[in-house]
Order: structure tokens, then C-alpha cells, then sequence
């Protein structure tokens, strides 16, 4: 069998090491086959294991190993078919239990894949399914795991998003990022209805959505119900529906982002009764949905500043980034760029807000931000050094799942660069937000009367509310 040789190498768990391999198919011409609509006939499966980068936290159990079915006609969607995908299930799975190992069993990678994705369609009894794949699960557990003769248990795990169609609209390759797949969905949006979505993600790093924006249907409300958005996805990209730009943000850790702008509402109205504009420096871009909101929605004069120049011709043709006097973009490592802008001598080099929104470049250490150069105190300085004196340096930050020193040594280095520090929980349980302040506030974060606040509330709803202040440690 062709998985022999596979098993001596696993019998130890071994940091970041990732084996796939064909098996025949258990489920074959079965009534638990969980693939039945498409690959009843599939004489093998694509079996992938994946082990941890880091040992698990201690317990009577480990090393422990779980398993998980590739969603129906998923199985060639980055999240299941790569090794930085794969890493990612595993290291958010160990948020709900402690895992060594993750067993990802599916479709092989040649099966074709439908054009359009159901992915809301009825989802089999598990139970059944692990029954027949117990066998090869047990085979792959670490020696460890069978310690006084115990069998291990090996729970199949579920992955649930919030996905009812999905239909790709471009693949393309840029010269920083790699490869990367703009797509159509429909989302879930319970208990409000449901809304069809562009976004975009990066194969080195495919859990991560980079940018997402609401498509617009102009078509009467009356015609909005769920059924007929997705038949309208299901005509595909040469429909009428196009990206909303400006407008309220999708993703929450943006609009947390663009809430932290409440710390400098006084300088902002200051600037809009002199007839100025507050400027804002964007490190990435991505889709353009955040400068594109700060440009249109609160009346910024932004710079944005992308590293792929691939990433910014997606940007323009597919997210409705739309360049003017007031919003410019740049091709570039946006660190470098805060260090040349704090080494220079331009008189229009200052910012109201430094607004970062970059991930880390390496997807084997699964999703994290900002990248570990931008938490240095050198670049911190520089980045003070070109902010107004009551400006604001906006980072989102996820912080490494193998790390968890990562995020208070970030908040140490801020409160010693920065006069003081407040953060956003944005309750995904992956994003934080932190706002560091040149210099003290003046006003309350309560304070509502002001013009700024009310439009800053369009783009971010509660999250005005979420600010608090992170105090120095005593």
C-alpha cells in the first residue's frame, strides 16, 4: 500500500512537517460518502498530514492528533489544498483543543472542481464517515499517542464559514505576493440578509481574506431576497454587479482600524475649519478598500503604499480603487518608506495618521501581523517622527499563534516609543487593533458632538465604543 512508506515517518510528531499521499477511497459507492454529489466514482482520496510548528501545551493526552473532511467541492480551494492552509486549520483548531497533528482527508487534487461552489448544501452525519475512516486515522496517529495501551481518540473536526457561493473571477500572480485568486461570494449574513461579496486572498497565506468589499445589485429591493442574489452570483463576472467603494467597511478589523481615527477628531475638525486636509499614510493595500473609505468616507488626503505592483492592477480593476488628488499610491516596501520619509527633509512629509495593515511574509508560522521588522523600536521611531504631534499610528495586529510573547513585547515597545497606547478587541478572537498617540489626549473618546465622530460612527459601528486605554504596567 502506497502509505507504508509514509507511516514510518510518522511515527513522531515532527515541527511543521507536512506529507500528503492518495489512499484508496473508504466511502466508495457508500451512503456516508460526504463527496457523493460529485466524486461518487473516485477510486482515491487525497489524505494530507500536517504537524504542529510548535509542541503542543502539555496534557494527558498528547501528542494528539485530529482529523477533518475537506468540505464538498472545496478541495482545490487554497485553505485545503496547501501546506500554509492546512497549517492554519491546525494552529486555529488548537485554540479549541490541544493538537499535535491534523489529518485532512478529501478529494484528490485532479477532481475538477464545479464553477460555482454550494457550500451551504446539507452536510452528512460525521459519525459514519469516521467509522469508516477510523482505520487509517489510528494508523496515523504518533507512537506516543497509543502510550499504556490506550487507543487514541481522534475527533473529526467541522469546518464551518459563512460561505453559500463562491465563484472565482481571477487568478493572477504578482512579483511579492505570489499567486492570488479574486472571487465572487455569497455570504451568510444572519440574521440580516444575505450579501454577495468580492474578495480577494493570497495562496501563500489563503485563510487570510486580504480585502473584501459588498457588490452592488441595482436592482429593486423588492428583487434582493436570498434566492435571487444567488442566482445573480451564478451568472457570473460579466453580470452587472459591481464593487461598492467609500462606503461602510466589510471587515471588522477594518472599521476598528478606522475607529481609532476618534483620537485625533479634534485636530481633524481643527483642519476641516482652516480648509486643510488631514493626511494619512496606508502601509498596504491590498483592494483599496480602507484608503478608499478614509479618501471618500471622512475626507482624507491618504498616500497608500502597496509592495506589488500586481496587487494594485487588482485593486484598480476589480475593488473600485480609483486614484485622484487626494489619493495616490505608491509601489514599495512601505517600512523602507516610513524610515525615507523620517530621514528626509520633505515639509509635506507629516501625518495625521500611520494606518498599517500588513501580514507577515511567513506563512509557515501561520497568520500574523504586523510583520516583526515593523515592530521594531527603530521603525516605530521613524514612524513617530512623521506623525503631527497629536497624531496616531494604527496597527491591526494578529498575534502569532506560536508566540504568545509576541503581543505584550508590542505593547512594551509602544508605551516606550509613544505617549500612550489604547486598543480595539475586535472579537473575532484573531484581531487587535492598537492606536499609539504621539501625544495625550485632549478629549474624552466619549464625546459625540463632534461632525468627525458622527462619520466616523457610519463606517464603524460599535466600534467607537471598544477603545480603551492600555495603561503601563506598573
Amino acid at each position: 500500500m502506497a502509505v507504508c512508506a509514509e507511516l514510518n515517518q510518522l511515527q513522531h510528531i515532527e515541527p511543521s512537517r507536512f506529507i500528503s499521499f492518495s489512499f484508496p477511497n473508504p466511502f466508495l459507492h457508500d451512503a456516508s460518502n460526504p463527496y457523493s454529489d460529485a466524486d461518487d466514482h473516485a477510486e482515491f482520496l487525497r489524505v494530507a498530514v500536517v504537524d504542529s510548528p510548535a509542541p503542543a501545551a502539555p496534557s494527558p493526552t498528547a501528542p494528539r492528533t485530529a482529523a477533518m473532511l475537506v468540505p464538498a467541492g472545496r478541495h482545490r480551494d487554497w485553505i485545503f489544498s496547501t501546506r500554509a492552509g492546512q497549517l492554519h486549520l491546525l494552529l486555529s483548531s488548537r485554540s479549541q483543543c490541544t493538537i499535535s497533528r491534523l489529518i485532512l482527508v478529501g478529494p484528490e487534487i485532479p477532481t475538477p472542481s464545479p464553477r460555482v461552489v454550494c457550500s451551504a448544501a446539507a452536510r452528512p452525519d460525521p459519525d459514519p464517515a469516521r467509522a469508516r475512516l477510523l482505520p487509517l486515522l489510528l494508523a496515523l496517529c504518533p507512537r506516543a499517542a497509543f502510550g499504556n495501551g490506550a487507543i487514541p481518540d481522534v475527533p473529526l473536526l467541522s469546518f464551518h464559514d459563512d460561505l453559500l457561493r463562491l465563484v472565482p473571477v481571477q487568478l493572477v500572480a504578482g512579483p511579492v505576493v505570489g499567486e492570488m485568486l479574486v472571487e465572487d461570494v455569497a455570504v451568510d449574513c444572519a440574521p440580516g440578509p444575505a450579501e454577495l461579496r468580492r474578495r480577494l486572498r493570497f495562496k501563500r497565506m489563503p485563510c487570510l481574506i486580504q480585502t473584501q468589499v459588498r457588490l452592488a445589485w441595482p436592482m429593486s429591493a423588492a428583487a434582493s431576497a436570498a434566492s435571487s442574489l444567488l442566482e445573480a452570483l451564478e451568472e457570473g463576472p460579466a453580470s452587472s454587479l459591481q464593487p461598492e467603494v467609500g462606503g461602510p467597511l466589510v471587515q471588522p478589523y477594518l472599521q476598528a482600524m478606522v475607529a481609532g481615527l476618534a483620537l485625533i477628531d479634534s485636530s481633524v475638525e481643527e483642519n476641516a475649519r482652516s480648509g486643510a486636509r488631514p493626511r494619512c499614510l496606508c502601509a498596504g493595500i491590498g483592494g483599496g478598500a480602507l484608503p478608499m473609505s478614509i479618501r471618500v468616507g471622512l475626507g482624507f488626503d491618504v498616500l497608500g503604499v502597496e509592495s506589488d505592483c500586481v496587487v494594485l492592477d487588482v485593486a484598480r480593476n476589480y475593488f473600485g480603487l480609483v486614484e485622484d488628488e487626494f489619493l495616490h499610491v505608491r509601489v514599495g516596501d512601505a517600512i523602507q518608506m516610513i524610515q525615507d520619509f523620517a530621514h528626509g527633509d520633505e515639509p509635506d512629509s507629516k501625518f495625521s495618521a500611520i494606518m498599517v495593515d500588513l501580514d507577515s511574509p511567513d506563512a509557515m508560522c501561520g497568520v500574523s501581523a504586523p510583520p516583526l521588522e515593523m515592530t521594531h523600536r527603530s521603525i516605530l521611531l521613524a514612524a513617530r517622527r512623521i506623525l503631527h504631534h497629536d497624531g496616531v499610528l494604527v496597527l491591526n495586529v494578529i498575534p502569532p499563534a506560536a508566540d504568545a510573547s509576541f503581543y505584550k513585547g508590542l505593547i512594551d515597545v509602544l508605551h516606550q516609543v509613544f505617549s500612550e497606547l489604547y486598543e480595539i478587541d475586535v472579537g473575532n478572537g484573531e484581531n487587535f487593533v492598537l492606536v499609539a498617540r504621539v501625544s495625550p489626549t485632549e478629549s474624552t473618546l466619549l464625546d459625540s458632538s463632534r461632525l468627525f465622530r458622527t462619520e466616523l460612527r457610519k463606517l464603524t459601528g460599535d466600534f467607537l465604543e471598544r477603545i480603551r486605554k492600555v495603561e503601563i504596567p506598573s
